[in-house]
């Protein structure tokens, strides 16, 4: 190994000059840290988010629920700016005390109700809509499966992965080696699953390949931390047919677009409001 010996000290502290590319946003306290109440529009559901892998699973879903006919899913999606805190502000952190996006306020019933965390999401609006979610027993155990697998291993490859291999202020080799390899290790994982299987949990679209699509997905379409050569990804081949396959679905194609703030202006859509918000230029590019 060619980096430093590092030792940690008796007690940690917090550096607040450590680096890397969120470094400013980083801490190790909760809580907000300004006033700054959420806006609330026009549809009973709220979303409020960013078009990251964790926010585009749900807005994913919602688009796709629309496709199938659910107009209970319009829905209003208000931007969530990481890079600028937003997600600090008093009234995110009344919905979401882990200060994480995303973060989903149903407001059908009584009582405005408020979940977070992504997985959540997408079973509470799945269970209500009646879609994407079988109710056989057997095959909800292995929707659900998949989707606490990808809540449970994204981690990986984001935090860990990702953050150490492009966003990490120093190039360590120990952690960009350990995590290379379980970001494979899952991708193989995925691939063994796949080949048997038109779609993660079987023969049926469901909300387990809506979670695991903005990850593990575009990672292997070359459009997450630009590392496709570096797994090389060409390995995986059933993985790669699913990635294609879920990548031309119009409605994922409109999820991804939302609340996304990098990227072609032609594929960010920071705020979406009615169907009418994807523009001509749009519709013609979707299809």
């Amino acid at each position: 190994m060619s980096d430093d010996a590092y030792t940690p000290p008796a007690i940690w502290t917090w550096d607040k000059e450590s680096g890397g590319r969120f470094a400013a946003i980083n801490r190790p306290i909760a809580g907000a840290t300004h006033d700054k109440a959420l806006p609330v529009g026009k549809h009973p559901l709220q979303l409020y988010s960013m078009g990251t892998p964790n926010g585009v699973k749900v807005t994913i879903l919602l688009e796709e629920l629309l496709a199938a006919g659910h107009s209970g899913a319009e829905y209003d999606a208000w931007l969530i700016s990481i890079a600028d805190g937003d997600q600090f502000g008093s009234g995110f952190v009344a919905i979401n005390p882990n200060s994480k996006i995303p973060a989903l306020v149903d407001r059908r019933g009584g009582e405005p109700l408020a979940i977070f965390e992504s997985g959540a999401i997408m079973t509470h609006l799945a269970e209500s809509f009646g879609a994407f979610l079988p109710t056989d027993p057997a095959a909800r155990a292995r929707v659900m499966s998949w989707l606490f697998w990808q809540m449970g291993s994204a981690p990986f490859l984001g935090g860990g992965f990702g953050h150490f291999y492009a966003y990490a202020p120093v190039k360590i080799e120990y952690a960009i080696n350990r995590y290379a390899m379980e970001a494979k290790r899952q991708l193989d994982v995925l691939n063994r699953q796949l080949e048997h299987n038109a779609f993660v949990a079987g023969d049926a679209y469901s909300i387990a390949d809506m979670a695991i699509w903005p990850w593990y997905g575009q990672l292997v379409l070359g459009h997450l931390y630009e590392a496709a050569e570096f797994l090389q990804v060409q390995e995986y081949t059933h993985v790669l047919r699913w990635a294609r396959d879920i990548a031309a679905r119009p409605a994922v194609r409109r999820g991804k677009m939302v609340n996304r703030t990098f990227g072609e202006p032609s594929e960010q859509l920071r705020e979406r409001h009615d169907a009418s918000d994807f523009d001509t230029k749009t519709a013609d590019k979707l299809g």
